[in-house]
């Protein structure tokens, strides 16, 4: 194991805050019934449920009944999808979605078109990664029945125009879904409304919260296909007991965390600016999304010639932990559909390397981790030029 550990890999992960910890163990040991059993031992737990639903409610202004408990935000991203566009079929079958969503998006898509007989759209970005909602706009159909894009870029950090995109939705008569996994936390939040979704999809991993944790906001009356039946709870749209632990970090870290935003901009944004001016002088580097509005703790860049597997592995040594993308696809030789469908060459989405920074990160951190990478590619130069002088 390496002698320290520099963390830039936020996006991924985030360690559980002590607080939520703190919040989760009652119910690892003193609340630990069924919440359908009808006993008291049963009760007193659905009553605590039930109250986690109140305070996320409260929280995102919105009705408790609109919040749906899931294992996460693939679970979220699944069952707004499936459960949605089975739901509306008889309306239609036309999809949307786009070319830089997260996997636990495309891939349910996907899924419906293959096998379901659904025919899905998928919108180009530009550039930097922002869907045009002039490209939206055209690409709706009469048969349209639900349009997923995700409100912040996983791998590139780009902020989605959601609001506009779902007001267009919305005159159209359309289900919005937005993967906003990645706004809670980062973006200032006001209210669920800020969306204009009618599904919004969460998890609290994101957060200094616990993995296994989401939850789904689904506007009323909406009510999704559940994609787990066999049970009456989460009102029918979501089958299987309640994890009254998760839940409960689940909502300690969002009431923590989402309102001010626990990555603070004045904080990051600083390191990030730091991270790209040391990225500047090092030969063929390509930093993504220069342009756009991104989250604030989030740079991806590659240096053209190497390969993201090979950079990760040299970093490691040297105790840094950074990702290449989505944190799913790690060890994956596939490059990153994202930067693809940016327009940048497959070389480029194979070099990918993505900074995520959070609360913790200091600019000692950056300091250091620049001189490792000038020392990394200063002596690949050196080795380049040797071989050309042979």
């Amino acid at each position: 194991m390496p002698e320290r550990t520099i963390y830039f890999d936020y996006n991924a992960t985030t360690p559980l805050d002590p607080e939520v910890r703190a919040a989760m163990l009652p119910f690892l040991d003193e609340v630990w019934g069924n919440p359908s059993s009808v006993h008291h031992v049963g009760r007193r737990a659905r009553a605590m449920l039930d109250d986690f639903r109140d305070r996320i409610a409260a929280l995102l202004r919105c009705k408790p009944g609109e919040v749906v408990f899931t294992s996460g935000g693939t679970e979220s991203n699944a069952l707004a999808i499936f459960g949605t566009a089975r739901l509306l079929r008889d309306r239609g079958r036309h999809l949307i979605t786009s070319a830089v969503e997260h996997h636990s998006v495309l891939a349910p898509l996907e899924y419906l078109a293959r096998h379901e007989g659904f025919e899905l759209t998928v919108l180009p970005v530009d550039r930097d990664g922002r869907v045009d909602p002039a490209d939206l706009r055209r690409a709706m159909r009469s048969d349209t029945i639900l349009v997923s894009i995700m409100a912040a870029n996983n791998e590139v950090g780009t902020i989605q125009p959601v609001a506009e995109l779902g007001a267009i939705c919305r005159e159209r008569g359309v289900a919005f879904h937005t993967d906003a996994v990645h706004a809670f936390g980062k973006e200032p939040f006001a209210e669920i409304a800020q969306f204009n979704a009618d599904l919004v999809s969460a998890c609290a991993h994101k957060l200094h919260g616990p993995k296994g944790a989401g939850f789904l906001f689904v506007r009323s009356p909406l009510k999704p296909h559940p994609i787990l039946p066999g049970g009456g709870q989460e009102n029918e749209r979501r089958a299987g007991t309640e994890n009254l632990a998760a839940v409960a970090g689940l909502v300690g870290a969002f009431e923590r965390f989402v309102a001010p935003p626990v990555f603070k901009a004045e904080q990051l944004s600083p390191l990030i600016a730091l991270l790209r001016q040391g990225l500047a002088g090092i030969d063929g580097c390509v930093v993504f999304a220069a342009g756009a509005k991104r989250l604030c703790n989030t740079l991806a860049f590659a240096i053209e010639g190497t390969d993201a597997a090979d950079v990760l592995a040299a970093l490691d040594l040297e105790g840094i932990c950074a990702s290449s993308g989505a944190a799913c696809s790690a060890g994956s030789l596939e490059p990153s559909h994202v930067i693809r469908a940016m327009g940048y060459n497959e070389a480029l989405s194979r070099a990918l390397i993505r900074f995520s920074l959070g609360r913790e990160n200091t600019a000692g951190e950056v300091q250091t981790t620049l001189a490792v990478l000038s020392a990394l590619f200063s002596s690949r130069k050196r080795r380049e030029q040797s071989f050309k002088n042979l």
